[in-house]
């Protein structure tokens, strides 16, 4: 296939975009590389294929830029993972992410209507599961509140591609990815942002008591799972969870980094932040049966490896 990666230079999309050119697929990137972080970073994650895709520097919210670059390019599949991200700042730039990751996504469906693609693939998250109180989460639940603006436009992310799958039967496949982290992971999220802080000595926040707990999911088994949905024949629009269904305590994660750095947090400890959800946990059954999704890492074996990467940058930054 031809596929179009949104999202191609981040932490999920570079190795997506990785292991559909390791299989033999053609990849055009779409990328705004704004500033929510050193756009370096997503230059860097994108260095060792840039010669083998096609990129273009498009912001999902101009209508005529995504329209221009479907006449350009023909695509057989969408996987769209672009998306202003994080729960906190969506509370702080609520239109911000409403723009991105809602009108933007509207803009690539119809793109994909109007071009005739009939395959797409969006990135949900755990998110939008808010505080629901049976666990594990399964998509078969009733999702009738989230509990932050970006979380709430995942859901109406959701909604605009089971509409368009109904209406112009565009086969789409939503993943909820839980917590992923691994190589390249997004220095904003707590386990970069954690380990570059205990390593350079400087304290880290933690908010709350340090029990809420996350499925921890590694970046290998969420591209195998998202390989698998592009894949998929089942029912025009289907929704899965690509967690690995255990969950780690705040705590326990703090202590995993120390142990790995062989060096103590300096820990500030402060209020719950409104948005934060207590707790994920993932029901696989369904991606398990139908997507042959089978996640391998456990959170024991890929934090060693994220740090093993961390370190390696860290060396040669310092030109060792």
């Amino acid at each position: 296939m031809r596929v179009l990666v949104t999202g191609g230079a981040g932490f999920i999309g570079s190795h997506l975009v990785e292991k559909l050119l390791a299989a033999s697929h053609d990849v055009v990137v779409l990328d705004d590389f704004n500033d929510f972080y050193d756009p370096q970073i997503k230059h860097a994650n994108i260095a060792g294929f840039v010669k083998d895709v096609t990129v273009y520097h498009v912001d999902l919210r101009d209508s005529e830029s995504v329209r221009n670059l479907f006449h350009r390019e023909k695509v057989d599949a969408i996987a769209h993972l672009a998306a202003r991200a994080g729960v906190r700042p969506s509370i702080q730039y609520p239109r911000l992410y409403y723009d991105t990751n809602v009108t933007g996504t509207l803009h690539l469906l119809e793109a994909a209507r109007v071009t005739g693609i009939e395959r797409f693939i969006f990135a949900s998250s755990s998110s939008v599961y808010g505080a629901l109180k049976a666990i594990p989460f399964s998509e078969d639940e009733h999702l009738s509140q989230t509990i932050s603006p970006y979380a709430a436009t995942k859901v109406a992310g959701e909604f605009l591609c089971s509409t368009y799958s109904h209406l112009y039967n565009l086969r789409v496949v939503a993943l909820r990815y839980f917590t992923v982290y691994g190589p390249r992971q997004r220095p904003d999220l707590a386990i970069h942002q954690f380990t570059r802080r205990i390593y350079a000595g400087q304290p880290i926040d933690q908010f709350g008591d340090g029990s809420t707990r996350r499925d921890y999911t590694y970046i290998e088994d969420v591209i195998q799972g998202t390989m698998a949905a592009l894949e998929y024949e089942g029912p025009l629009f289907d929704i899965f969870n690509l967690g690995e269904s255990e969950t780690i305590q705040l705590k326990d994660l703090i202590m995993a980094i120390e142990n790995a750095l062989g060096k103590r947090a300096k820990i500030s400890q402060l209020p719950e932040q409104p948005g934060d959800m207590p707790l994920t946990c993932a029901d696989i059954s369904k991606a398990r049966k139908l997507l042959g999704y089978n996640p391998t890492a456990k959170f024991s074996d890929g934090l060693p490896k994220f740090i093993d990467w961390f370190l390696h940058n860290q060396r040669t930054a310092r030109g060792e």
